[in-house]
């Protein structure tokens, strides 16, 4: 009873709260986060499945975002094709959007990532340390400017000392069009074999 006037008064609705009640979030929230993440046109019956609210409930929420959307000039909108929703940029973005995929795909690694990674990719599985030691040089940065770039991943741990070991990816044998990394120049005979006393040596 306390909560009623209050919600009248600020414009609130009591059907869909502004913040998370025991943990779940409001309809508009949800459906938002699934939108944000689906690879096709998402059902109005299949999120009323998984959100277990009606589908004429979940179709009226999914206008109004889509009316809000533009009526506020967001750089997205919310579309209903091919028997779903889906979040596309704006047409008026879609210029300064393709520059900006054009452009990152043009970005060149810098001359640390490229000898980074091409110790991973002759050494392979590789820790961090023993790419150090190959290079001299502490190379955590470059590495993890390798793995969010989707060039090298995780794989395993070393059984010794524990490390996390590192590979080079699918997306990097499609980068340099190679069907496998047997199809790498022979490069391994110019790298330093004994890289565990490396290691050990002070810096």
């Amino acid at each position: 009873m306390g909560k009623r006037p209050m919600a009248e008064l600020d414009g609130t609705s009591l059907d869909e709260p502004s913040a998370p009640e025991n943990g779940e979030p409001g309809l508009r929230a949800a459906l938002e986060a699934i939108l944000l993440v689906v690879d096709e046109p998402a059902a109005e019956i299949t999120l009323a499945q998984v959100l277990e609210r009606p589908t004429s409930e979940i179709a009226s929420t999914l206008r109004e975002l889509s009316g809000e959307y533009t009526a506020a000039g967001r750089g997205f909108d919310l579309r209903e094709v091919a028997g779903g929703w889906r979040l596309y940029t704006r047409a008026e973005c879609a210029a300064l959007v393709e520059r900006f995929v054009r452009d990152g795909q043009q970005a060149r690694l810098t001359q640390a990532a490229l000898e980074t990674l091409s110790v991973v990719a002759y050494r392979q599985p590789v820790s961090r340390a023993k790419v150090a030691a190959i290079r001299g040089v502490n190379s955590d940065g470059v590495m993890r400017t390798l793995a969010a770039r989707g060039l090298v991943e995780e794989a395993g741990t070393d059984p010794e000392s524990q490390a996390v070991l590192y590979r080079t990816t699918s997306y990097f044998l499609e980068r340099l069009g190679l069907r496998d990394l047997d199809e790498l120049p022979a490069l391994a005979p110019f790298l330093p074999d004994d890289v565990e006393n490396l290691e050990e040596q002070p810096k």
